[in-house]
């Protein structure tokens, strides 16, 4: 569990029935993810036109960022929910 909340500290900040911090976590979580998702997305069309394996490892890096987003809002939801222990 440690770990987890090394990894996802906003996620750790929701507390049991309080709808406001699952929100703001959610939000956080959401609009992380859609900057970096812009920003990749734009470094590697660019930079996937000069060199096509540039474009490649961007949108790796995007999908893991998008699956690390995801993975937040769902601990985040889970301890709202109180099944994390």
């Amino acid at each position: 569990m440690d770990m987890l909340k090394k990894y996802f500290p906003f996620s750790f900040n929701v507390k049991e029935k309080d709808v406001t911090s699952l929100i703001v976590s959610i939000i956080i979580y959401l609009v992380a993810g859609l900057v970096v998702g812009i920003v990749l997305g734009l470094i590697g069309g660019i930079l996937g036109n000069i060199l096509s394996l540039l474009g490649w490892i961007f949108g790796i890096a995007d999908t893991i960022v998008g699956l690390y987003c995801l993975l937040g809002i769902v601990i985040s939801v889970l301890n709202f929910l109180n099944v994390l222990k």
